[in-house]
C-alpha cells in the first residue's frame, strides 16, 4: 500500500486514459458543446410535422440521431475527466455545463416522443417496414411499447427540465464521500507506519491479517459516516423520493415496475431472486461458521468477513503482467477478443491507478464515439484487482461489439445484460488460475476468494436489492425515510443474511448509507442475476462447441436490438426462470463444501 496518493497532475500520462478518441482537445469539446443548441433547433423545426409523411419523419429521426450522438459524446468526455478528479473545479464546471446543455436539449425536444406516439399506429408501423427506416425501426418499436406512460408535451417538458435537479442527491453524495469526507478519515498505523484511510484503501485494511488493524480501520471509517448520517440519509431519501415522484407522474404502480418495465423484465424476476436467495441462506451461514473456525476467533465480527481465509499468500502482479494473465484466461473467446482488449488496457483505454480526488472503485464507460474506457484503482499486491480488470474489460468489450454491430439508435445494451459479460470474464479467469496453479496453498486461496466473489455478487447484491425495495416501498406507502429507519431496515437485513455467527458493531448498519449504487435505483439486483447467467454461460462456452461460443458472441453483439431476456435466451440461458439462480446457489454450496474439506 502506498504511503502517499499522488495528485492528478503528478500521474504519468501513460497511466491515464487517452481521451483523444473522443475529442483531441478541450477546445474541440468546447466547439462541440456550442453546436448542441444548433442541432436542437434543427430538430425543433420538425415540430408538428412528424406525421406529415414518412420522409418528414425520417429526416427528423436523422436530425435527432445526429444531435443525440453529439450530446452523448460531449457529456461522456467531460464526465470521464470529472470522475478522474472530482476535486478539479474545471472538470466539475465542464460537467455541469454539459448537464445543463443536456437538460435544455431534452426540454426543447420534449415534443418529439408524444408527437411520434400520436401518429396513427397502423401508418407508422407501415413506414418503419421501409428499408430506409432500418436504423430506426427498433427505436420506434420500443418507443411504442412505452406509449401508455408517455405524457403530454407540456408534462414531458416539465419532467425534462428537472433532470439536472434530480441528479443533486447522487452528485452531493459523491462529492461528500469521495472528496470532503475522504480527506478526513485519517490514517491507520500499521507496523509503525501511518497509512492513509480512504474510500479506496478501506477495502485493503479490511483484508489486513492483523485483526487490530481491521478493527481500528472499520470503527474509524464508520464513525465518520455516522457523524454525517443525517446528511447522507437525507440525500438517499431525496433520491428515493425522486424515483417515487417520477413513478407517480407517469402512472406506474411502483418504482420497481418503472425500473423494470422498459426492459420487459417481469416483476417476478426481482421477487423470485430474493425468494430464492432466502431459501438458500444455509450455505451462506455455513460459510461464516467455517470462517469463524479458520480465523480461530470466539466472536466473528463484521470486520472479519473480508480478510482472506488463507492468510499466508503474498502476491505481486504488476499491471502489464495482469493484462497478459487476462489474455490467457480469455483464450476461449478467441484472438480478436483478447488482442483488442489487451491492447486497449495497455494503450489508453484504462486510467490505471488511484489519485487524489479520483472516484473510488472501478467502472467501464463507453459511448458510440471513441473507446470504451475503464477507470481502475489498480494495486499490484491485490490479486483481486486482476479480477476487477478482467471484469471491467468484459463491460468494455461488450460495449465494443455493441457499437460495431448496431446503429446508434439501438446500440446501447441494458444494465441487466451488462453484468453477464463482466462476470463471465471473471469466471474464466478463476478457472484459468485455478487450473494452472501448482501451489496447494494458492489453490486454497483462489477457491476461498471465488467463494467470496460469488458471495459478494450473488448474496450481498441481493441483500442490497432487498434494502432498495424496502426503502422504496416505505416511501410509496407514505412513510418518510429517516436515518434511524434506514439503519434499522438495513440492520434487520444484516442479521438475516449473516446469521447467528456474526457480531455487529453499533454502527455496522451505516454500511447501508455508503453504497453509491443505491443512487441508481434497482441497479444492484442485476449483479446477482448477472453472475447467475454468467456462471451458466461460462460452463456452456468452455465445455461446449463452436456453436456455443458463437451464440455467446451473438449476445455480445445484440446491443440494444433485443430485450435482455430475449438476448440471453439466444446465448443459452433463460433468466425468466429461477433455475439459473438456483444453479448459482448450488455452485456456491459446492465451493463451500470444498472449502470445508480443505481448510478444516
Amino acid at each position: 500500500m502506498s504511503k502517499t496518493i499522488p495528485n492528478r497532475k503528478d500521474v504519468p500520462e501513460a497511466d491515464k486514459w487517452n481521451l483523444s478518441s473522443i475529442y483531441k482537445s478541450d477546445a474541440d469539446w468546447e466547439k462541440a458543446l456550442k453546436e448542441i443548441p444548433l442541432l436542437t433547433k434543427e430538430i425543433s423545426s420538425f415540430k408538428g410535422k412528424l406525421g406529415e409523411s414518412a420522409e418528414s419523419l425520417l429526416s427528423a429521426l436523422k436530425s435527432l440521431e445526429k444531435a443525440e450522438i453529439k450530446m452523448e459524446t460531449v457529456y461522456h468526455y467531460t464526465s470521464l475527466q470529472h470522475e478522474a478528479d472530482e476535486d478539479d473545479s474545471k472538470a466539475t464546471d465542464a460537467e455541469g455545463r454539459a448537464m445543463m446543455a443536456y437538460t435544455q436539449m431534452q426540454s426543447e425536444l420534449s415534443f418529439f416522443d408524444p408527437e411520434l406516439q400520436a401518429i396513427d399506429e397502423t401508418k407508422l408501423l407501415s413506414w418503419i417496414e421501409k428499408d430506409e427506416f432500418r436504423d430506426y425501426k427498433i427505436y420506434i418499436e420500443k418507443l411504442l411499447y412505452f406509449k401508455k406512460y408517455i405524457l403530454s408535451e407540456k408534462e414531458e417538458r416539465i419532467l425534462s427540465l428537472q433532470m439536472q435537479v434530480a441528479q443533486t442527491p447522487s452528485t452531493a453524495f459523491s462529492v461528500l464521500t469521495n472528496v470532503d469526507m475522504n480527506k478526513t478519515f485519517g490514517s491507520i498505523n500499521v507496523n509503525g507506519e501511518d497509512l492513509p484511510l480512504t474510500e479506496t484503501t478501506f477495502s485493503l485494511f479490511m483484508k489486513n491479517e492483523d485483526r487490530s488493524v481491521r478493527e481500528r480501520a472499520y470503527k474509524q471509517y464508520y464513525k465518520k459516516f455516522e457523524e454525517n448520517q443525517n446528511t447522507i440519509a437525507s440525500l438517499y431519501a431525496g433520491s428515493v423520493n425522486q424515483d417515487v415522484f417520477s413513478m407517480r407522474a407517469r402512472g406506474y404502480n411502483s418504482s420497481l415496475e418503472q425500473s423494470l418495465y422498459g426492459n420487459k423484465v417481469p416483476l417476478s424476476v426481482y421477487h423470485n431472486l430474493i425468494d430464492c436467495i432466502h431459501k438458500n441462506l444455509a450455505p451462506l451461514h455455513e460459510y461464516y461458521k467455517i470462517r469463524k473456525q479458520v480465523l480461530k476467533v470466539d466472536n466473528l465480527h463484521h470486520y472479519d468477513v473480508y480478510v482472506p481465509l488463507v492468510p499466508s499468500i503474498s502476491t505481486n502482479t504488476p499491471y502489464d503482467k495482469a493484462v497478459e494473465i487476462c489474455r490467457k484466461a480469455l483464450t476461449p473467446l478467441g484472438k480478436e477478443y483478447t488482442d483488442r482488449l489487451c491492447d486497449g488496457l495497455k494503450n489508453g483505454w484504462a486510467d490505471k491507478y488511484e489519485n487524489v480526488g479520483k472516484r473510488s472503485g472501478a467502472f467501464s464507460s463507453g459511448c458510440y464515439v471513441g473507446n470504451p474506457y475503464i477507470l481502475l484503482n489498480y494495486k499490484d499486491d491485490m490479486i483481486r484487482d486482476v479480477f476487477t480488470m478482467i471484469h471491467e474489460g468484459g463491460h468494455s468489450m461488450h460495449s465494443w461489439y455493441s457499437v460495431h454491430n448496431n446503429p446508434f439508435m439501438c446500440y446501447d445494451y441494458t444494465i441487466f445484460e451488462a453484468e453477464v459479460a463482466s462476470t463471465f470474464n471473471e469466471e474464466l479467469l478463476f478457472e484459468y488460475l485455478y487450473k494452472n496453479e501448482k501451489d496447494e496453498n494458492m489453490k486454497k486461496y483462489l477457491l476461498s476468494m471465488r467463494a467470496d466473489d460469488i458471495l459478494a455478487t450473488l448474496y450481498r447484491q441481493t441483500m442490497f436489492a432487498e434494502f432498495e425495495l424496502k426503502s422504496h416501498e416505505l416511501v410509496e406507502s407514505g412513510t418518510p425515510l429517516t436515518a434511524e429507519l434506514l439503519r434499522k431496515t438495513y440492520r434487520d437485513l444484516l442479521e438475516l443474511y449473516f446469521g447467528e455467527e456474526m457480531v455487529f458493531e453499533s454502527n455496522s448498519d451505516m454500511e447501508g448509507l455508503r453504497i453509491p449504487h443505491f443512487y441508481s435505483s434497482f441497479y444492484v439486483y442485476k449483479y446477482a442475476t448477472g453472475i447467475s447467467a454468467a456462471l451458466a454461460l461460462a460452463k456452456k462456452v468452455t465445455n461446449g462447441n463452436e456453436e456455443d461460443r458463437e451464440d455467446y458472441f451473438k449476445f455480445l453483439k445484440s446491443g440494444g436490438s433485443r430485450y435482455p431476456i430475449e438476448s440471453l435466451k439466444i446465448a443459452g440461458v433463460d433468466m425468466s426462470d429461477t433455475k439459473p439462480i438456483q444453479d448459482a446457489c448450488d455452485e456456491f454450496a459446492f465451493i463451500i463444501n470444498e472449502l470445508k474439506s480443505k481448510l478444516l
